[in-house]
């Protein structure tokens, strides 16, 4: 019985590295994925969810498969969830196994997987900030994320790495002003900021808002060149010139 368990788990093994060979041809790669689908244990779902974790030589071949994954995953329903939290916790990028969350669970499981990432990946330094870009979309495209999705993105208007925060910036850009503007008037004045690109961003999203500046007007004004030159404040609020 021991030996029947231990070649049965060879097996699989072997079917999830022909699903995740990106040198196989692809009907083996099919083969393999469509038997982890049928298997539909835990690891044989999370095997599944490797795919995403390789790029194949084909793009159209790669991206078919990628997204045959999302929507055999999405078709099983929220028994699914365990294992692609297990492979989300570690996997190098996070858009399709997210794509698929999308489909499958519900509020509180979508709050709740947003800020077990999000725990692994605090506004700071990080060798490869795809993973917390990949989060910060992912909220945004939420169309009935309201203030839940808000408040976990704008934290990252500090990030360090200078595409997470214009991907922070666009992606709260037309959120209600109420939870975002003061956040996003300091990070516009923060010292240590020396990116002109995002603090165009911020200064269009400020600008469209009709955001008061108050008493901060004036240190709003010395930022405004470079990228920002096109914005001047005008009755304590930024506008285009």
């Amino acid at each position: 019985m021991v030996f029947g368990l231990f070649s049965k788990e060879k097996s699989l093994q072997r079917t999830i590295e022909r699903a995740t060979n990106k040198l196989a041809q692809q009907a083996d790669r099919w083969g393999a994925l469509e038997k982890l689908r049928e298997d539909g244990s835990d690891d044989a779902i999370f095997g599944l969810c490797k795919r995403w974790g390789i790029t194949s030589n084909n793009n159209v071949e790669d991206q078919q498969e990628k997204s045959w994954v999302v929507e055999a995953l999405s078709n099983k329903g929220a028994s699914v969830l365990p294992p692609m939290r297990r492979y989300m916790k570690g996997a190098p990028k996070l858009s399709h196994a997210l794509k698929a969350v999308t489909a499958i669970a519900d509020r509180a499981q979508m709050l709740e997987i947003a800020d077990e990432l999000l725990a692994d990946e605090k506004p700071g330094y990080t060798r490869d900030p795809e993973r917390r870009m990949d989060v910060i979309r992912w909220l945004a495209e939420w169309k009935d994320g309201g203030s839940d999705a808000t408040k976990r993105i704008v934290p990252y208007i500090k990030d360090f790495d200078q595409n997470v925060r214009v991907t922070a910036a666009d992606a709260i850009g037309e959120s209600d002003i109420a939870l975002t503007g003061e956040a996003l008037v300091e990070a516009f004045l923060r010292p240590e900021e020396e990116s002109g690109r995002f603090r165009r961003r911020i200064a269009e999203i400020l600008a469209a808002h009709k955001f008061p500046l108050g008493d901060r007007g004036p240190a709003v004004a010395t930022h405004l060149h470079g990228p920002a030159a096109g914005f001047k404040v005008a009755n304590g609020m930024l506008v285009e010139r």
